[in-house]
Order: structure tokens, then C-alpha cells, then sequence
């Protein structure tokens, strides 16, 4: 036995090991684009990310990061290994569960039994080992996991955290007749509450583990006890998941509000009260289990406290809130606050069971629950939330297809039959889950993982065994991301999943059971939108996890085939073991190149590279994850350009964050914003409509600010017999004075562009309502009087504009507002932004970074492929810019430096790089422009001939992007008088434009 257990640790090491390099090798040395900037930040200082958090994550990777000795630069790569070990550690483990179970099968004792004392024989031996080899490297290898284990996210950790369970539920199982086995569930309770600071997901292993206990303490299971046994673990999920995490706090908030308000005691006295008798009910409970001797509920007990014990790490949450740090989302600083963080419900809710469809109206509307704000020395209610009601008819069971939203309505229609005007049948309801929730955000997943990948593009689809790459766009056909593994993971793990079955039911249910509910069951609660920013395959890798335990079951179904041929035990089981090792070595092969971020930098130098494109101690407006992430890390962590303010404009609707713009940070001073608390408070101007008077032709800026200021009756409109009464604004045309002598002194206008400056701006809100964020925007213009510079990211939406867009000056990356009118404006062109050129030239050429843009070796999938076709639009137009002046030198010299420091090789061309071709001409690189335009024409031919007849309503967005491109290339051949390839490019868009009609 000794030495099985030992070559099982060994053997176990050995993956562990293999894993752990191949994460370090393919790791991406900086953050990653969307959630990772801001937990690379939040870990690195401790700081509060979006709700609910991850403390335990935030702790572990502050740890990692110590390990920097003051080297920021570091620190990413630190807590990045963060995901790599997870990640490897869950591969461990993943070994050791395939092996247990493997060795029922080998020993043929299937069940629930202690089978510690067996020992197997060498061949025996491994054939276990190898089963645990090729299934552990398969999950390593597998598609979705491998995206995990390289960037700093929560879902590695959470991995471990259920693969660490489901281990320690196996070993419990085979200990289960030991006077003190109920340690082992103990440590699972602690474990759990530990992976609750890490995310949810572990939750939903409780399930398999509730059947491992009952078939453990049940020789004869019944279908009334599997039934109950379903229903008590379910019932445990929603405790922990409803009673626990929100629930206490809520208690707890309950009982400071009451005691403060109503008692007369000082802040935070109703939470010790409320601790004080949590406590003595739990010390209460443990003696009556020691008094009667109920061994139960003393492990029942022990467990609870457990699970707080390892749930205390939010406690961090409160507490960092409370010291008002520099990224401090919903400001989460009291018991009350705490509770909405916990709850996510900036978030707002989906339908589940029962609930409106798309096209229910509200029938009426009522106050949600009551919220309470300190004020004084008392809690004061808040404006509370409103909840809408809707008519019966408009409600169904499983209302599947529920969002309202336009581009949602659009969205179904791909997937079902349905009309705005018409309420869903069941039919379609269940048509649109079938289709789109499970068998396209799960099951196309699933397949990624063990059949094949089409490209990194979004809605890409599965690659069958032997499809051939013929007729393929290049996107598709050349892409790192198409990956084919020729089905073998799948068939290998469905061989396993029938072996299994066969030979030990019970095991094979529980694994099944996981399957089900880390996928399946996700997938139901989620109720997804018809679409999403990117690709969620990332939730599901309990799943994967899951079934990576059959495809290594699947050896010993290979062994048992091979049993006629080979009749010694250690050559069948060495045999077996290469033929499974086949599986993985094809996925690491196939999967290096795309999973491989080794030497990435562009979301860092994406963000430095905004940050330098503002002047000293700016004011900068972005929006969006990946806007605004990799600048809080860049800041955070490197410290580059504190001195300029990051307000992300999704979080300026809120409350909470114009109270953290109001105060300092680092360099920057707090933002000009005048208003008081009390008109930005939630529930106060969250928004202002537009309500016409014919008397106000035009509105001055800073006088319409007082106005709201002052609440003013001018303002107020009344919707409805004791509806609400809001402010609003009566015309769309605003104005500025300038006094433009001060303007002159502050030197903020280039020489070039003094005749520019106006006496006045001008500008056309639109008709839309004023949300608060653009409120706030409107006070900083009419209060900071020029003295900070005040820019928009380039990458944010127009509509946040609000109309200013004459006054535009691009510098690099951003748009900066100046009161100098752009003589040239055209809102058509779509090029905002007046350019001073030779400003423009150094930001462009000497400021910014373009680390491994020009490598064909480094792997940008098709976000980081986004970001440099801002820079591609850039660079033509400084050089469009020079040409306007008849400077054709400088226009090839720029045209020529963008094209070397990304070339087509490293990134591709893209529907922005046609604005070079008149500075190529001219600049006598007609060879250089032709090649460009050709490529570009035959891509998008390409590209349209294989989406528009595969799929093309998942697509159009490639498909508007190649129209786009072949748009593109005729204007810039019709410029340079090339009218056959204009002809060329406007006929393969006449031939496909119909079809998007």
C-alpha cells in the first residue's frame, strides 16, 4: 500500500509540475484586459473592487505581491502566478479524485467502501496513475481553463477551491467508520467559507457532496432518500447562498438601525448586540448538542462556524471602505452599504421562475424595501428603490426571452420567431433556453474545450474532426485560436462516462451531478441576455473539471478493450496510458500558440499611453472595463501619471463615486464639481428630460447649473396626479461665455489655433435626458473655468459627447475640450478632433509605447486586436493632417512609422489603414498602397463569402466590419484616382450589402 500511495504522490507532483511550467511559460507578464487591471490593483493595495468582491483572492495576492520587493513592474507577474499556481494546485487535485475513483475500478470495489488497505498490482498501479495522468493534462491543457490560468481573475482559485472539496469528500468517504472522520467535514465547511471570498461558484459542488455522504452512510439507497438528499443540499446552497452571506448582515443591519434609531445608542452598537447574541446562540446550541450527545448537530454546529470563520474574510471589505481608498466601488463602509455590495444590486435582477417577458409594460410601481444613510447621529431613511409591477397576462413561467432592451428584441430574433407587438409563447420561451442559453452558451463551450475551437473571434464556433480550411477567412483560417483536437478529448471522455456508469454507478451519478450543476444548472440561474461583452466559457469549468474526470476513466475503458491483445497487466496499462497521453499531448500542441501571453504588453501600454496623452493634472472621462482597468493598475501599481483623474462615466450615475471625485487623489485635485451632495444623492437627478419652452431659445451653462443648484420651480415638471416631480431642461441648444483674455493667459491654446478661440461656445445637447453623470460633466465646464485640462477618451461612446465635439482637440488618445471652435468640424467625417500636428507627432512618435506590436510571435486574440486600431486611425490622421498642408514628406514618414511599428504580420491590417494609402501615394509608396488595398479587398471578399453563409445573423458584426473595410479602400482608391480598385471594392459591397437589409 506504502508503495502505491507513495508513486500516487509522486506521479501526482509530476502533473502538479507539468502544469505549473506550462502556466509560468505562457503567463502574461503584465494585466490583462477587463476584470484583472482593477484586481491586480485592489490586491497590490488592498483597495475595493466591483461588488461582490473577492477578499480572499485580494489577501492571497497582496501576499504574492510582497514578493516584488518594491518592484512594481513585479507585481502583475506576481499575482498573475496567483492563477498559474491555483490552477496547477486544481490539476493536482484533479489527479488525485481520477485516481481514487480509478482505483475502485481496478479493484473492482465500486461504491462507497474504504479501500485504503488494497494495494494494486504494478500493472494495476499504473493503469491508475495513468488514467489520473491523462485526465488531470487534458483539464490542464483544455481551452476555457488554460484562459484562467494565465491572468489574474477569480476563476482558478475558485477551480480549487471545488476541486479541493470534492478531494477532501473522497478522503472523508474512505474514513467515514473513524471515530473523528467528521474533521474532514469540518475542514470542507472551512474551505467552502473560504471560497465564498472567492467566488460563488464552490457553492454548487455542495449537491455531489450531499451524495456522497448519503450513499457513504447508506449501503441501500432509496429514491425517497436520494430525493431528500437532493433536496436538503439544495437547501444548504440556498442558506449559505441567501441565509449567510447577505443574510446576516441584513440581521445585522436590522438590529444597528433599531438600536440607534429608536434606542438612542451610538453607531455600530446594534452590530456588537447583534454579535453579542449571535454568539451566545451559538454557544447555546453547542451545549445542548453536548447534553444530549447529538453528534450531528455539534458537526453541523462546527461546520456553520466554519464556514463564518472562513466567510470572515470579507470583513476586509468594511474595513478598507472605511479608510476611503483611492478605487472604492459602492463605498461599502457600514453594515447597510455593505449588505447592497454584497448583493450586487448596482447590478439589478434577471427573471428565474417567474416573471415579465419582453414585452410586459408596468402597470404600476412601489417602493422597494427601506434604505437607511447616516446622517447626524441617526440613520435616515433614503430614497428607496422602485419596483414596477405588470399585469398577470404579461408574466409567464421561465420567462426566458424578459429583457426589453432594443438591441435584446434584435438579438432574439435571431434565435426565435418572435414580434415586439406579441407576447412569447412557452414554445419559444423554451426554444430560445434550448438553442441559445444551453446549446450556444454551454454546449458550443463544452466543445471548444474537447472537440476543437473555430478562431478567437466572438459567437466562433466548433471545429469538427476532419473540416477543412478551404474557403476560410484568414481571420479564421490562419488564427492561432483554431485549435482541432480531432474529438478525441470527447470520445475519450464518453467512453469514460459509459465505463463509469457500468462498472460503479453511484460514483459516476455524483460526477454527474457536479457536471450538472457546475454547467447546466449555471446556465438556468443565469438566464443570459441574448448577448454578451465577450465569451462567458470561463464560468463553466466546474464542467470541464467534471468531465475531464471521465476522459481519464476513459484509460481504463481503453485498458479493458486491449485486454484480448495484451494479456500482461503493465503492458496493457502502458499501452493505454500512451495512447490517453496522445489526448493532451495534441491539446498542448494544438492550444500553446493562442494560450501563450508571454511577452504582452498592450493593455499596459494602451493605458500609459492615454495617460500620456493628457496634460498635467487632468481631468480624463473613459468608460467601460477595459477603458478604465488597465488605468487604475497603471496608476496603482507603476504610478504613472497620478496626477491625472480617471472618471469612469457608468460609475459618474452614482452617488458614492462623485463623492470619491470630490476628494483628492494621489496628485490630482478633487474635481471642480460644485454641486452639493443633495442634488446627486440616488433618487436626485438621476436623470433630466428634455421638456420643450418655446420662450428659452438657449440656455447659458452656468446659469442652468445654479438653477439646479437652487432646485428651481423654472425647472420642476410633474408627471402625472402625485407622480414624480423632476427637473428638467427646456431647450437642447447650450452656450458658454468664454472670457477668452484669461483663456489667452493660461496658455492652453497652440499658436496656430488662437483665431479659433470663441467669445462664446455653442453646442446642441439633444433631446435626450441629461443623466447625472453628464450633470456632472456640465458643472466641471461651467465651474473649472479651463484651469484643468478636461479630456474624453477617444474609445468613449459618442452619445457621452453630448455635442461638444467641435470643440474637440485631439492629443493622442484623447479628445481634449478647449473653447477654440474647429473650423473644419464636420460631424459626417466622423474624425473629431482638431490636430496640432507637430503635438501631435510627439505624443504620437515619441511618448507613447508600442512594446512587441511589430512581433508575429506574440498572440493578440481579437480584443487585443481593438485596442491598435485606434492607433492605426491615429497615425492617418496626423498624416492626413501633414498632407492637408501639402507636407507630403512627414505624411510618408508617419504613414511609414505606423505601418513598422505594427505590421500587417503581427497586427493586421484593419478598416482604419486605407487612411494611409494618400500619404503612401504621394509619398511615392504606390507599390506599398496597392498591396494594402488588395489585401484588405480580398480578406473582406473572403470574409463575406464565408459569414454570410454560415450563420450570418451571429456574425454580423464581422460581416459590418468587412463592408466597413471594403468602404474604407474604395474612398482612399477613389482619393488617389485608382478607380479600378474603387470600382472592385464598391461592387463586392453592392453585392453584399443587400443581405443586411
Amino acid at each position: 500500500m506504502r508503495r502505491y500511495k507513495s508513486l500516487n504522490n509522486l506521479v501526482g507532483w509530476l502533473v502538479f509540475a507539468v502544469a505549473t511550467l506550462t502556466y509560468l511559460l505562457t503567463l502574461e507578464p503584465t494585466a490583462s484586459y477587463w476584470d484583472c487591471g482593477e484586481f491586480i490593483a485592489c490586491s497590490y493595495k488592498l483597495l475595493v473592487p466591483h461588488p461582490p468582491g473577492a477578499p480572499t483572492f485580494l489577501l492571497l495576492g497582496r501576499l504574492l505581491s510582497l514578493l516584488s520587493f518594491g518592484d512594481a513592474t513585479k507585481v502583475p507577474l506576481l499575482i498573475n502566478a496567483l492563477s498559474a499556481l491555483s490552477s496547477s494546485f486544481t490539476v493536482l487535485f484533479l489527479f488525485w479524485i481520477i485516481t481514487m475513483l480509478a482505483k475502485k475500478l481496478v479493484l473492482r470495489r465500486p461504491g462507497m467502501a474504504d479501500d485504503r488497505t488494497l494495494e494494486p498490482t504494478s500493472g494495476q498501479t499504473w493503469l491508475i496513475l495513468g488514467s489520473g495522468a491523462v485526465g488531470a493534462l487534458a483539464f490542464a491543457f483544455s481551452d476555457s481553463f488554460w484562459f484562467n490560468a494565465v491572468e489574474a481573475e477569480v476563476y482558478a482559485m475558485s477551480a480549487v477551491c471545488t476541486a479541493v472539496v470534492v478531494w477532501l469528500m473522497l478522503k472523508w468517504e474512505n474514513r467515514a467508520d473513524e471515530p473523528d472522520s467528521d474533521k474532514w467535514l469540518i475542514l470542507i465547511a472551512y474551505a467552502i467559507g473560504l471560497s465564498i471570498g472567492v467566488h460563488l461558484l464552490n457553492l454548487l459542488a455542495i449537491p455531489a457532496l450531499g451524495f456522497i455522504y448519503y450513499f457513504r452512510k447508506n449501503e441501500h439507497p432509496t429514491l425517497l432518500g436520494s430525493f431528500l438528499t437532493l433536496l436538503i443540499s439544495s437547501i444548504i446552497v440556498g442558506v449559505i447562498l441567501v441565509g449567510i452571506i447577505p443574510g446576516l448582515p441584513s440581521l445585522a443591519g436590522g438590529f444597528e438601525v433599531f438600536f440607534v434609531n429608536t434606542i438612542g445608542l451610538p453607531f455600530n452598537w446594534g452590530i456588537i448586540i447583534f454579535l453579542l447574541l449571535f454568539l451566545t446562540l451559538i454557544w447555546m446550541g453547542f451545549r445542548y448538542a453536548a447534553n444530549a450527545g447529538n453528534r450531528l448537530l455539534n458537526t453541523a454546529l462546527l461546520s456553520f462556524v466554519f464556514i463564518l470563520i472562513g466567510y470572515s474574510s470579507y470583513l476586509i471589505v468594511p474595513i478598507r471602505s472605511s479608510y476611503h481608498p483611492t478605487i472604492n466601488e459602492n463605498n461599502p463602509e457600514d453594515v447597510l452599504s455593505f449588505v447592497s455590495y454584497l448583493k450586487r444590486e448596482q447590478y439589478g435582477d434577471r427573471p428565474l421562475l417567474y416573471g415579465p417577458q419582453f414585452n410586459a409594460r408596468p402597470i404600476a410601481s412601489k417602493e422597494g424595501a427601506k434604505r437607511y444613510v447616516r446622517k447626524g447621529d441617526q440613520y435616515a431613511e433614503a430614497a428607496p428603490r422602485t419596483e414596477y409591477e405588470y399585469a398577470p397576462e404579461d408574466k409567464m413561467l421561465l420567462p426566458r426571452l424578459y429583457s426589453a432592451s432594443p438591441e435584446h428584441l434584435y438579438q432574439y430574433k435571431k434565435w426565435v420567431n418572435v414580434r415586439e407587438d406579441v407576447k412569447p409563447t412557452m414554445g419559444q420561451n423554451l426554444s430560445f433556453m434550448f438553442r441559445y442559453q444551453f446549446g450556444h452558451m454551454f454546449w458550443r463551450y463544452f466543445l471548444w474545450n474537447f472537440v476543437g475551437r473555430e478562431s478567437d473571434v466572438q459567437q466562433a464556433g466548433v471545429v469538427t474532426p476532419f473540416e477543412s480550411k478551404n474557403g476560410l477567412p484568414e481571420r479564421v483560417a490562419d488564427s492561432k485560436a483554431y485549435n482541432n483536437f480531432l474529438a478525441l478529448p470527447l470520445i475519450l471522455g464518453l467512453i469514460g462516462l459509459f465505463y463509469h456508469t457500468r462498472r460503479d454507478g453511484k460514483n459516476a451519478f455524483i460526477v454527474g451531478l457536479l457536471f450538472v450543476f457546475t454547467g447546466l444548472a449555471i446556465v438556468f440561474y443565469l438566464n443570459q441576455p441574448p448577448i454578451e461583452p465577450r465569451e462567458r466559457d470561463y464560468t463553466f469549468t466546474g464542467a470541464f473539471f467534471a468531465f475531464a474526470i471521465w476522459i481519464g476513466l476513459g484509460v481504463l475503458a481503453l485498458a479493458e478493450g486491449l485486454r484480448t491483445v495484451l494479456k500482461a497487466d503493465g503492458l496493457r496499462a502502458g499501452v493505454a496510458t500512451l495512447l490517453g497521453l496522445l489526448i493532451p499531448g495534441i491539446m498542448v500542441a494544438q492550444g500553446w500558440n493562442d494560450h501563450n501571453r508571454s511577452n504582452r504588453y498592450i493593455s499596459i501600454d494602451s493605458a500609459k499611453n492615454m495617460l500620456n496623452s493628457c496634460a498635467p493634472n487632468a481631468i480624463l472621462f473613459t468608460n467601460g472595463d477595459n477603458d478604465t482597468f488597465p488605468l487604475w493598475y497603471a496608476q496603482e501599481v507603476e504610478g504613472i501619471r497620478t496626477d491625472v483623474r480617471v472618471a469612469v462615466l457608468s460609475y459618474m450615475n452614482t452617488d458614492w463615486y462623485i463623492d470619491q471625485m470630490k476628494r483628492p487623489s494621489y496628485k490630482s485635485a478633487p474635481l471642480p464639481i460644485s454641486m452639493e451632495r443633495t442634488q446627486y444623492v440616488e433618487g436626485t437627478n438621476d436623470y433630466l428630460p428634455y421638456v420643450a419652452n418655446p420662450a428659452v431659445k438657449e440656455v447659458n451653462l452656468k446659469e442652468f447649473i445654479s438653477l439646479v443648484k437652487q432646485n428651481s420651480p423654472l425647472l420642476q415638471v410633474s408627471y402625472g396626479e402625485g407622480g414624480p416631480t423632476l427637473l428638467s431642461f427646456p431647450t437642447s441648444k447650450f452656450f458658454l461665455p468664454i472670457d477668452t483674455v484669461a483663456v489667452q493667459k493660461l496658455g492652453i491654446i497652440a499658436p496656430e489655433r488662437r483665431r479659433h478661440v470663441v467669445p462664446v461656445m455653442e453646442w446642441d445637447m439633444g433631446k435626450g435626458a441629461i443623466e447625472k453623470k453628464n450633470l456632472a460633466i456640465l458643472d466641471i465646464l461651467a465651474t473649472n473655468n479651463w484651469e484643468r485640462p478636461v479630456y474624453f477618451g477617444t474609445t468613449v461612446n459618442s452619445q457621452d459627447y453630448m455635442g461638444l465635439e467641435p470643440y474637440f482637440q485631439l492629443e493622442g488618445m484623447a479628445y481634449r475640450i478647449l473653447p477654440a471652435r474647429d473650423p473644419d468640424y464636420n460631424p459626417r467625417s466622423g474624425d473629431d478632433g482638431y490636430i496640432v500636428k507637430d503635438q501631435m507627432y510627439d505624443i504620437l512618435l515619441k511618448k507613447f509605447a508600442y512594446r512587441n506590436l511589430d512581433n508575429p510571435g506574440v498572440y493578440y486574440d481579437e480584443n487585443s486586436q481593438r485596442f491598435p486600431a485606434n492607433y492605426h486611425d491615429k497615425f492617418a490622421r496626423l498624416a492626413n493632417a501633414y498632407l492637408a498642408v501639402g507636407n507630403t514628406a512627414k505624411a510618408k514618414e508617419v504613414a511609414n512609422k505606423c505601418l513598422a511599428l505594427m505590421p500587417d504580420a503581427a497586427i493586421p491590417y484593419d478598416f482604419y489603414t486605407p487612411q494611409l494609402i494618400p500619404a503612401l501615394v504621394q509619398g511615392g509608396e504606390k507599390v506599398r498602397a496597392n498591396q494594402i488595398m488588395d489585401t484588405l479587398t480580398n480578406r473582406a471578399q473572403l470574409a463575406l463569402a464565408y459569414y454570410t453563409s454560415h450563420n450570418p445573423a451571429l456574425h454580423d458584426q464581422e460581416i459590418q466590419q468587412s463592408l466597413i473595410t471594403l468602404q474604407s479602400v474604395a474612398r482612399a482608391a477613389d482619393s488617389v484616382g485608382d478607380q479600378a480598385r474603387a470600382a472592385k471594392s464598391f461592387g463586392l459591397m453592392q453585392q453584399y450589402m443587400p443581405q443586411q437589409q
